[in-house]
């Protein structure tokens, strides 16, 4: 059974100032959503999951469904405010959902197959799709997890902090712990650091870090239900607090309920998080067409 590739678009790109999943990076305007599906056919991916707001159901279907029909089985989820679908009998106001691995636990009803995880609006090169389909298609298990594991340096914005899951990783390549850092930004002499409570503390150029890449197979939804509910109901006054992904891994490889290789990739990760990022982007994928990567039309 093909892989499935589980894109999570239903973010409101506040900080980019409009529909960065949408907006066109390539030379025909493609997005960077294409260059994932593009490298996830080829590498033997055989369905591509939208997870998305139902109101932007229509928006997708026009732009990646003529691109796509024929080549691969195409799904739509939609992640939603609805707390009930989890046994939840309250409403709890929120201006946007409660995050990516609440964004995945959406998908429990539509995926059957080990899938991985990606960002809409990250590129993450071939190496990193091709490595994932290897390890989908031969050493996934429902206690043997996986993600692409970034070195640090080559996944920063030069326009402002970023988030990064840094891994700490042992001698046989598993993770043994993730920690979200929500302000990483380069120093001006070129080192790395993430600020806590107003003080730096530096990191290694060469740390692994998670760029919300991830394999599973459809086990991790009954894993994952129960926390989120109980982290539901811990947060329902905390409108900003939001269920990630390294929230269940970590918890996961503490129960020991399941362990996650780190898969090295050395490609440069890039992607959108200001809209001061857009140019760089472009710049860096017209460079990759002009190498010979990328066909200068993807989809003809």
């Amino acid at each position: 059974m093909k892989p499935t590739l589980l894109i999570l678009a239903a973010g409101m790109a506040s900080r980019y100032g409009s529909m960065k999943q949408t907006d066109g990076f390539g030379p025909n305007g493609e997005t960077i959503i294409d260059y994932s599906i593009y490298d996830a056919i080829k590498a033997g991916f055989g369905k591509i999951s939208f997870i998305i707001r139902e109101e932007f159901a229509e928006s997708f279907k026009a732009i990646f469904e003529p691109k796509l029909k024929g080549l691969v089985e195409t799904d739509y989820v939609f992640q939603n405010f609805d707390l009930k679908q989890y046994g939840i009998d309250k409403e709890i106001e929120r201006a946007k959902p409660w995050g990516t691995a609440h964004a995945v636990l959406a998908a429990r009803n539509q995926i059957n197959e080990p899938f991985c995880v990606i960002n809409a609006d990250d590129f993450y090169g071939f190496d990193a799709f091709d490595k994932m389909a290897k390890f989908l298609t031969s050493e996934v298990s429902d206690d043997t997890y996986s993600l692409i594991g970034y070195q640090i340096d080559k996944t920063l914005s030069e326009h402002g902090s970023v988030s990064r899951g840094v891994c700490k990783v042992d001698d046989n390549g598993n993770m043994v712990e993730i920690n979200e850092r929500t302000q990483v930004y380069f120093k001006e002499d070129g080192s790395v650091v993430y600020e806590d409570g107003g003080v730096e503390y530096p990191l290694p150029n060469d740390t692994r870090v998670s760029m919300n890449f991830w394999g599973f197979t459809p086990a991790v939804f009954k894993q994952s239900e129960p926390m989120f509910v109980e982290f539901a109901h811990k947060n329902e006054g905390n409108p900003k607090a939001e269920f990630f992904i390294p929230l269940v891994a970590d918890e996961l490889i503490k129960t020991n309920t399941a362990s996650f290789k780190v898969i090295p990739t050395a490609n440069k990760w890039f992607g959108v998080t200001y809209k001061e990022d857009k140019p760089i982007v472009q710049k860096n994928i017209s460079e990759l067409v002009e190498n010979g990567t990328y066909p200068a039309n993807l989809w003809e």
